[in-house]
Formats: C-alpha cells, structure tokens, sequence
C-alpha cells in the first residue's frame, strides 16, 4: 500500500496507465536573428492562447461551466504585457525563445514557491504548466494524448497540470495518482470538480505501480493499492456502491428547503473563493453565499485590483446568486495569506500580528475602494449583499467600518449594506454580545477560533491533538456567540470547517445555529443531516454535550447519538 494526499474523495477501481513525460532540451546558443526569434515567441504565445482557450471551452462543457477559470488563468497570466517584454528583451540580448521563456517563468515560478500562503505556492504548478506547454509548443514536441484512455483507467503521473487535467479523458479516468500536488492545487480542485478519486504526492509512485497493474485509489484515506487481493478489492468495491447509492439518497434534498426534522428553517450556504465557484455553489442547490474570500482576488497579480476590477467580480457573483444572500468578507491579508506587493512585512507570529482589519484600517485609502466597489456591487445586483469584517477583536473596529461604509453611502446617495462580523478571534468570542449592537449578523469563524481558544496551531503536527473543535472550551465559545446573536436578534452563521462536521451539526441546531456555510459538495449532505434532527432532540444533545469534560468525551457521545 502506497500513501499519499487524499485530494479528491471517493474510490476508483481499475488498470493503471503510466504516462511519463519526455524531457525537454534545446540549444542555449546566441541567436542570429533576433527580431525573427521574437517572431516565433509570438507566434507560440498566440498557439499557447489558442490551444487553451479551446481547453477551456470543452472544459467548460464537461463541467456544465464550473471552474474553467482556471485553465483561461493560464491565458491571463502567459499575456500579461510584462512577461511579454521581460521575455522580448532576454531575447534581444541574444537568448533564444525557448531560453527566455524558461528564464522568465522560473522567476515567476519562484516568487510563488517564496511565499507563505499555501494557495500562492501551489500557482508555482500553474506557471510551470504553462512553460512546459510553451517550450513543447516552441520545440515542436508532441504533447501527451490524454484524450484517449481505456475505460477505467487510473491515471499515474508525475504531476498532473491543470491543462492535462482539463484535456484527459473525463469518462474514462476513474482515478488519479501524482507523485507532487497538494490539497489546494489546480490540478486537485479540478478533480474534485470532475469527481474523479485522487491521491496525490505519492513518492516514487511512477516506479512503483506499473501500467496494466490493477489500483485501488482511496481518495478517502490516501491510499494507493496495487494489486489487491480478492478479500480488499471486494471490500472497496462495497464501499464504492456504497458511495453511489448515497449520491443517489441525496438527490431527495435537491430543491428543497433546509428545515429540522420539525419544520424549523435553517439555510445551508456555500463558501467560495472566486466569481466562478458561484455557479459551483448554485449548481450544489445552495441557499446563498455564507463566505466570499476577497482575498483571491488580489492574488496572481503584480498590484492592487482597482474598484472596477472588484465592482465586477463582486457585481458577477450576486448576478450569479439572483438575489439570494450573499456575504463577501473584506480583505483578510496577513497570517497565512501572504500578498507580497501589500507589504505586511516580516513577522514573528503573523497569525497574532498585523492582518485583517487591523491593516485594513490602517490602510483607508485602499480599504474604501474595496467597501465603494462592495456598496456598489450590492446597489446594483442584489440588496441582500452583506459586508463581512474579519479578524475583529473590538468593538472599536466595527464601528469605524461602518463609519467609513455610512460615509461612502452619503458620497455615493447609495444604500447601506448590513455589515457584520466574522467571530473568529476569543476577545470577539467574549465580547459578543457588545458586539452584536454594531453588527447586523455574526458568522462564526471556527478555524482561526479553535485555534485561538486552544492556543495551538492548526497547521502544526506536534499540537493537533488540541486542536478539535469538540473542546468543551470551543462549544462554550460558540454557544456564548450564538446566544449572543439570537438576544440581539441578528443572524448567525458559521463557515469554518466545523459547520459542515455532522457529528457538530445536532449540537449547533441545539445551540440556535441558523445558517452553514459549507463547500458546494457538502451542501445536500448537511440539509441532509439538519432535517434528521427535531428542535428539541438537538437542544437535548446541546445541553447534554456540555456536561462533558474533554474533546474525546464528546466526541464519542456524538458519535453515538449520530448511529442512531
């Protein structure tokens, strides 16, 4: 058994294919005619356009236009008028085409792999996809045929890009193995997209597995097999059916309301990061959008978005939702989000430094832009557009967004949008219910908030026992917050990973948990799990949960009560 990342859930059973790459070499040598180099640079870049747009469109119809943002990245990026010129000029200086191109890409290359945000690093695939596509293009080099696959083919590679993710073969490929790529990497979000099982950074997958061999992809667990013996295949592939079978049960909740097992409404909203996971998340049946992360838009770029810029994307999104809720959350810069032109600076513990409002408000020039395009946005596509302040602590802060917001409103004759806050942080935790006078909702952050409350860092191995959302310390946080809410008679939602956690989802209702935000895919499950649960079943666990002493306590009572 090989082990890997599990970056896109569910089983695939079948014949591995191994593709390798051919290596790529050219001649370094000075070149003789320069504007003729240029020439062949241009006429690459305009094939490299082509190709991708053309990618992009048969993409588009196997995705029922989801996610092709992606791949037309790839074209944003390669004509971006700067790396154009960098390349231009390394030419003139007598380099060839295929020189300059690596030249200029790996310094692209290198500015993502420098930065400390994880999304920012996994671009670094992106720019290296698009210098391999170019040199092949350049060099005339056939590029691999993903586009005819046997039937059940699980696909074995070194590194699968985004545009071979997008070319292969949809139908035939029922699961994927990778020797690099994370979680967060194209190439995985465009299989989770297509539900196709994958396990990546498997080391030394490519020697390992061989073509022809039977493979078992776990995109539950991370595990490869190969070759499985007749007691494991039969097992997984009951656990295949299983699967099946229950993406069928869930399409009994498409269309419908999200209510308790009573009648009590609830709403279940999606969480995105881009004007395009919008349609993912109407696509998924959801109610609304419970978290916009801004923050995706000032990535992948060498300067700040201008209003426009962000009008647009803003205005795409509430098109997108038709007047359902939409709540997009301010720029939450700093921690683990690094944007190296907004220079937050070095710091010791950025997670507890300047990040959030606390450089937004330090910033009012830019932050008024964001909140104009924001009012504007919310103005002209959807009145139910809600302004979201991360990273509050006082009170102080809500109350200078909003001044600045109410002055904007009066500069512009536009109407005020409700702005509330993102309960992330223990001071916001505690002082809720002040809070809650100058917010018109709450949505509740649960992943920087376990974090804090349990003084351990969610991405540190050593301290992840702490770090469970099932702490007693964290559901009396998130129940003081709910409570806080529901007194001041404002709503309260939560998009941290926790909202979406079914052994969770009885103990919020009990709580008075109104609205979850949760990824598109998880929408069907989590109305799902709030209709199995009347008002007074889940307030019965609520206060019996709170009894207990210790996470695993809890979480073994959850359990049970979820078998039931």
């Amino acid at each position: 058994m090989l082990r890997g990342i599990a970056a896109s859930k569910g089983i695939g059973i079948g014949r591995a294919v191994i593709i390798e790459q051919q290596k790529i070499t050219y001649e370094t040598g000075p070149v003789k005619d320069v504007e003729q180099e240029k020439a062949r640079l241009h006429r690459a870049i305009n094939d490299f356009v082509s190709d991708t747009e053309d990618l992009a469109k048969e993409l588009e119809q196997a995705l029922h236009a989801k996610d092709t943002a992606i791949i037309r990245g790839h074209i944003t990026m390669l004509s971006d008028p700067f790396m154009i010129e960098e390349m231009d000029e390394l030419i003139t200086g007598g380099q060839p085409a295929e020189a300059a191109v690596e030249s200029v890409l790996d310094m692209f290359k290198g500015l993502f792999q420098s930065s400390e945000d994880e999304l920012t690093r996994q671009r670094a695939t992106d720019v290296e996809d698009i210098k391999r596509n170019l040199l092949e293009i350049l060099l005339g080099i056939e590029q691999i045929d993903l586009k005819h696959l046997p039937e059940n083919t699980i696909l074995v590679i070194s590194d699968l890009t985004p545009s071979m993710t997008a070319e292969m073969d949809h139908d035939n490929v029922i699961g994927i193995v990778t020797e690099s790529g994370g979680m967060t990497s194209h190439s995985a979000i465009l299989a989770r997209a297509l539900e196709i099982p994958a396990v990546l950074s498997v080391p030394d997958a490519l020697s390992k597995l061989k073509g022809g061999q039977e493979i078992i992809v776990d995109g539950v667990n991370g595990a490869v097999i190969a070759d499985p013996d007749p007691e494991t295949a039969a097992e997984y592939q009951s656990r295949r059916d299983d699967a099946i079978r229950e993406k069928e049960l869930l399409r009994v909740f498409q269309g419908k309301a999200t209510v308790t097992g009573d009648g009590t409404p609830r709403q279940v909203f999606c969480n995105i990061g881009t004007p395009k996971d919008a349609e993912s998340a109407v696509e998924h049946d959801c109610e609304g959008i419970g978290l916009f992360r801004t923050e995706l838009l000032f990535m992948d770029r060498d300067s700040r978005p201008d209003e426009e810029t962000q009008y647009e994307a803003y205005r795409q999104v509430c098109e997108t939702l038709q007047g359902k809720p939409v709540i997009i959350r301010t720029l939450d810069v700093g921690g683990d989000k690094d944007i190296p032109y907004i220079h937050v600076g070095e710091e010791e513990n950025p997670f507890l430094g300047y990040r959030a409002v606390r450089y937004c408000l330090r910033n009012q020039d830019a932050y008024k832009m964001q909140l104009r395009a924001l009012i504007r946005a919310g103005a002209d596509t959807n009145e139910h557009l809600r302004i979201m302040i991360p990273m509050v602590t006082t009170a102080t802060e809500i109350q200078t967004v909003r001044a600045l917001a109410e002055e904007i409103c009066c500069e512009t004759d536009l109407m005020m949008p409700m702005i509330g806050t993102m309960i992330e942080t223990p001071a916001a935790s505690i002082m809720a219910d002040v809070l809650a006078k100058y917010c018109d909702f709450f949505s509740i952050g649960t992943n920087d908030l376990t974090q804090y409350i349990m003084a351990a860092d969610r991405g540190n191995s050593s301290v992840a026992y702490l770090y469970k959302a099932y702490d007693p310390a964290v559901l009396r946080a998130l129940r003081g917050i709910i409570t806080a809410g529901v007194n001041a008679g404002i709503p309260v939602g939560m998009c941290g990973e926790a909202a979406s956690d079914p052994l969770l989802i009885p103990l919020l209702i009990g709580f008075g948990l109104e609205e979850f935000s949760v990824s598109p895919a998880s929408v069907l499950k989590t109305r799902r799990e709030i209709s199995r649960w009347t008002m007074a079943e889940a307030k019965k666990i609520a206060d019996h949960a709170l009894t207990l002493e210790t996470a695993d306590e809890v979480e073994t009572y959850l359990t049970e009560i979820g078998k039931r």
